[in-house]
């Protein structure tokens, strides 16, 4: 059984401000608002969540290699 690392540090692609989160093990998370500049992230196209395109770690379900809520 693999480990699943909930902590990711989260990284704004317009200001470059870095905050770790926490991620959900049970949902996916489609947005995320800056803390810095407030500008309201979304998954690039083809990830699911905010983590698997602005985070150190990938999602809790693409870690444990399972479908992610929009990925079949």
């Amino acid at each position: 059984m693999k480990t699943i690392v909930l902590g990711s540090d989260l990284t704004c692609p317009y200001c470059g401000f870095i905050k770790q989160e926490t991620m959900p093990t049970d949902a996916c998370l489609y947005y995320y608002e800056c803390t810095s500049c407030n500008t309201l992230l979304h998954p690039k196209p083809g990830d699911c969540c905010v983590f698997c395109s602005y985070g150190t770690v990938v999602c809790p379900p693409r870690q444990a290699e399972t479908s992610c809520c929009n990925l079949s």
